[in-house]
This record gives structure tokens, sequence and C-alpha cells, in this order.
């Protein structure tokens, strides 16, 4: 009987709590490194994120290994030389909107967004600050950022053989379409 007290306690205060988060389950990320001898672009649509906007308290994740490459020996060598997702699975951020009380979703339109935190990739941490584009529309937040990652800053190695066909900075593209986690 405790334990059903216990969850119903829970599960009120979890809602409560809902109200102000929002979701989504299959965000986009995108790099894109630009060399001399080759252009490499990558995308996935498994990224996950929680956005709080009470808090501003913001969240993502996603799997390395969900990453689609032109070419399949691009996907092969990202996957096991250059990241190592075996070792490395995920992509994490983990940061806060500092400019939250500027940002109203109650009321459409569009909001720029100051962002800091943590990425975590290839097992190394990093501050990470942008600034993301959020448009308000009808309860739903859609949400972009552009910015650019070192790869030296991540551990990943380039071998000389192919220094000039993978950019040592990449652009990183990452999208959100928030939807309230009300039930």
């Amino acid at each position: 009987m405790r334990l059903i007290i216990a969850l119903s306690i829970l599960t009120l205060a979890g809602n409560g709590l809902a109200q102000t988060r929002y979701i989504d389950r299959s965000g986009k990320a995108s790099f894109f490194s630009s060399a001399p001898m080759e252009d490499i672009k990558a995308e996935t649509n498994q990224a996950v994120s929680v956005f709080d906007i009470k808090t501003g308290e913001m969240v993502a994740s996603m799997l390395m290994r969900s990453f689609n490459f032109r070419k399949a020996l691009m996907q092969e060598h990202f996957n096991e030389n250059y990241v190592e997702s075996n070792k490395f699975p995920k992509a994490t951020f983990k940061g806060k909107v500092t400019n939250i009380g500027e940002f109203n979703v109650s009321k459409n339109g569009k909001y720029s967004l100051d962002v800091v935190g943590e990425i975590t990739l290839h097992g190394v941490t990093r501050p990470l600050h942008v600034t993301a584009e959020a448009v308000v529309e009808n309860g739903g937040i859609k949400a972009k950022a552009v910015f650019p990652l070192a790869v030296k800053d991540f551990d990943i190695d380039i071998p000389r053989l192919v220094v000039m066909n993978i950019a040592e900075e990449v652009e990183v593209t990452v999208s959100f379409n928030y939807q309230s986690m009300q039930p």
C-alpha cells in the first residue's frame, strides 16, 4: 500500500513538472567538414532533447552510430577510427538557457536563446556556448543552433594520410521540434 501511495505522489509531482518540460525524440543533428580534398557531411534524425522552459535547463543526447554518410566507407571510418563508437557510443550536451526570462512559450514569435553548458564527445567534456534561434508557434518550440567544434579538442586523431580530407574544425547543426511533455 505504501508503494502505491508513493508512486501516486511521484506521478502527481511529475505531472506538475511535466507542464514546463518539452521534448523531441527525433531531433536532427549534422556536421559538415570542408577540407581541400573532400567535403564530408553526416546527419541523424535520432537526437533526443528535453528543455525545461521554467528553469532553462536543457539536455540532449545522440548515438554516434546513428549518423548517416553519403559513402559507407566514410561511415565505417567515422565509427571505427575517429569517434570510436563502440567505446564512446553517445554524444551528450547538458546546459542552460541563460536568458530564459526573455523566452515566452505562450507568445508566438522568434527568440534568441543564449545556451551555456558542456558537450561530451569521444569521452571528452568541453564547455560550449552557443546562440540558438527558437520559434514558438502554437505551443510548440522549434530550436536550431549552428556552431563549430575543433576535432583536436575531443582527442580525435586525424592520420597524416587523410589530413587533407578532414577539416580541423567541423560545423555542427542541431535542430529540435519540441512538444510539451504534458500527459
